[in-house]
């Protein structure tokens, strides 16, 4: 990173730091509603999978702005937060709340996937033996599927760090406040002689993306061996 500029470094910087909390934050989240989606079923299941999804689906300028309406010092949400000293409209935290609800699909979706893949006679078994349901997953589950969870946590945070329609709308474009790594590229395509700093970060951004597809991969083909019992 030494040969980034100070106004590029602290965009990395910051990209960084709000993607690992987007990820730390959501992580035990994500885990609870992608077994309720893989083991449980309740009316209202394809609705909860639905909502879940949904920031996949929608624009993210939409997404950010229902963030703001919810999450904004005039917001339901955002006013009673404000009156214990939490503010997340044009803060750090803003962007970190924006990036994770754009994450947390793709974590609850790979998640998913690894509890499924998971055979629910291990589980039985477990419980028939006298288990709670909670040590079950502490002791069965969790251990097989723990690759699962690297990888969502993984994915999730790479698109954080991508992060951009959500965050900007929602918590603007703030150089050392909440401009982020794509806000960074963007604002420096905006003036003259910044295709040089954009580009640069372009470079971090892909080697991150990169990075992280070739690490979920991996921890995949585990997954699928550890299933199969090779």
């Amino acid at each position: 990173m030494a040969w980034l500029g100070p106004d590029e470094w602290s965009a990395v910087a910051l990209s960084l730091k709000v993607a690992g909390c987007a990820t730390l934050v959501t992580l035990p989240l994500g885990v609870f509603v992608a077994y309720v989606l893989a083991r449980w079923s309740f009316p209202g299941k394809q609705l909860l999978n639905g909502i879940v999804h949904l920031p996949l689906i929608l624009p993210p300028v939409v997404t950010g702005y229902l963030l703001l309406l919810t999450f904004g010092t005039r917001g339901p949400v955002g006013g009673l937060l404000q009156e214990i000293g939490i503010v997340f409209a044009f803060r750090w935290t803003g962007a970190a709340l924006a990036a994770g609800v754009m994450a947390f699909p793709l974590m609850v979706r790979a998640i998913r996937l690894s509890i499924e893949a998971v055979d629910p006679g291990l589980e039985q078994a477990a419980a028939t033996l006298g288990a709670s349901r909670l040590w079950v997953f502490a002791t069965v589950t969790l251990p097989l599927i723990l690759p699962g969870i690297l990888t969502g946590g993984i994915l999730a945070f790479a698109k954080a760090m991508g992060e951009f329609g959500a965050t900007i709308t929602f918590v603007s474009n703030i150089p050392g406040q909440t401009q982020t790594l794509p806000s960074a590229i963007y604002a420096f395509l905006q003036v003259p002689g910044g295709e040089t700093s954009a580009m640069r970060l372009v470079l971090v951004s892909v080697a991150v993306a990169i990075s992280a597809l070739m690490l979920s991969e991996w921890l995949a083909r585990r997954v699928a061996n550890r299933v199969a019992g090779t």
